[in-house]
């Protein structure tokens, strides 16, 4: 199996030698770079083109909400994900909606960031516990005040449904198609189908649909 090729981006050097020793010691990450500032989170997001960024928030030059949105525009097959000493709601959402496939307070245990490291890497999303319910919290709020137009899922088939409901747990394409006993082709087709019926462009915008809808549910 290819290992993990991670750019780690924090402007703190006690961080980030702990950071480091952590994830030395996983025989599946290779960090390709380490990084300050934002700015240069960028640059070598783009030369390196790495699997997954560990983005800091708050950082000197470009703070990570940019750098996020700027490498994501760039490279959208890499991941970003948030560690971050910021539990807010807010700047959750605003990760969020910068493109991050995960946050991940640097409280958590090692444990935790390392399997998310490997959840999105994956292609899935990695939401911190007490964080997932401020996204089921807004969700359902929003969903509440907009009951009149709310969306349904009348515009999905049974099948998009099913695959809906699989992506947005975390499951690969391959998986999708082992347990449904179909291609990978048919899930790639079914996947692109319902982000153009549902108007959503990431894996992120499918989670939180799927959890606003009642397809999943988060721990609590």
């Amino acid at each position: 199996m290819a290992n993990i090729r991670l750019l780690m981006a924090d402007d703190h050097e006690i961080v980030r030698a702990g950071l480091r020793m952590l994830l030395q010691s996983q025989p599946d990450i290779e960090i390709v770079a380490e990084v300050d500032n934002g700015r240069a989170a960028i640059v070598q997001a783009r030369e390196l083109q790495p699997d997954i960024v560990l983005m800091d928030i708050s950082m000197p030059d470009v703070d990570g909400f940019e750098a996020t949105r700027q490498i994501k525009r760039a490279l959208p097959k890499t991941a970003v994900l948030a560690l971050t000493m910021h539990e807010s709601d807010e700047y959750f959402f605003k990760m969020l909606e910068a493109g991050a496939s995960g946050y991940v307070p640097k409280k958590a245990a090692p444990t935790d960031l390392v399997a998310a490291i490997r959840t999105v890497c994956g292609g899935g999303v990695f939401l911190y516990p007490s964080l997932a319910k401020s996204l089921v919290r807004d969700f359902m709020g929003r969903a509440q005040e907009t009951t009149g137009a709310r969306e349904t899922l009348d515009g999905l088939t049974e099948r998009e449904q099913e695959v809906l409901k699989l992506i947005a747990d975390g499951s690969t394409n391959q998986e999708i198609a082992d347990k449904l006993t179909i291609s990978v082709k048919t899930v790639e087709r079914h996947r692109a189908n319902i982000m153009a019926k549902l108007n959503l462009h990431s894996r992120t915008e499918l989670v939180k649909y799927a959890i606003r809808k009642g397809l999943i549910e988060v721990e609590q």
